[in-house]
């Protein structure tokens, strides 16, 4: 695991840059992929945005769906940074023009700059803070923003890592003092990942997902109870 200091970074015009992608989110093709995917509810309280006229140096951008790293205070730092997730047709459906992730599937991200993209100099950071300042016995880490925006969804406090390599160790701390931190594993490299988490976090519990499926899979197949039952809540 890095174990790099932290880093306070603010990504310059990211407050800017999340507000002019949100507001050209509604009728977009990300707005279709996220309602499709469940998470059209929360969709404004994550801030979701769609890159459909790319800001200055964000040409790369464009067409992507747009997730900003919010902070729980707001203000002129309220976004961390933004992240971009690629939902091209090519790559997120299937020739009969089925999501992948409605087959079970995974998505073809082959291409340069791969599923993600991230802005240059930005430091890994955890997705959703705000569920840590939320009174609660418990709380969720897991694997990418689409599974932490299920569980909150669903009431669940949830915080997300960007992938099983960006785990930084100055992160620890935000976890001291829940009952429990359920670490969601979806397959095998996430449960080796979640097992080295554990192993340095006493209050961690490892919970393998049913059939390598991820949250949000299980929550579109089963429902909240579905998803809930994994932590017999």
């Amino acid at each position: 695991m890095a174990s790099l200091k932290p880093k306070n970074l603010h990504i310059s015009n990211s407050v800017e840059a999340a507000k002019a992608y949100h507001e050209m989110y509604p009728g977009s093709p990300a707005e279709t992929y996220v309602v499709a995917r469940g998470l059209g509810e929360v969709a404004g309280r994550f801030g979701l945005g769609y890159v459909r006229s790319a800001l200055p140096g964000h040409d790369k951008y464009a067409g992507y769906l747009a997730i900003p790293y919010m902070r729980p205070a707001g203000g002129s730092h309220g976004v961390a940074t933004v992240r971009f997730r690629c939902i091209a047709d090519s790559c997120v459906k299937s020739p009969e023009g089925r999501y992948y992730f409605q087959t079970g599937e995974k998505e073809r991200h082959d291409h340069k700059g791969g599923k993600y993209m991230t802005l240059g100099g930005d430091p890994p950071r955890l997705f959703n803070t705000t569920a840590l300042i939320r009174p609660s016995p418990f709380v969720v880490l897991v694997e990418g923003e689409f599974d932490t925006m299920t569980w909150d969804l669903i009431g669940v406090p949830a915080a997300g890592v960007p992938g099983t390599g960006s785990w930084r160790n100055y992160w620890y701390p935000a976890f001291r003092g829940y009952g429990t931190v359920y670490l969601m594993a979806e397959d095998d490299a996430g449960e080796n990942f979640m097992d080295d988490l554990a192993s340095k976090m006493p209050n961690g519990r490892v919970m393998r997902m049913k059939d390598d499926r991820d949250s949000n899979q299980i929550f579109l197949a089963e429902g909240t109870r579905g998803l809930k039952e994994r932590l017999k809540l």
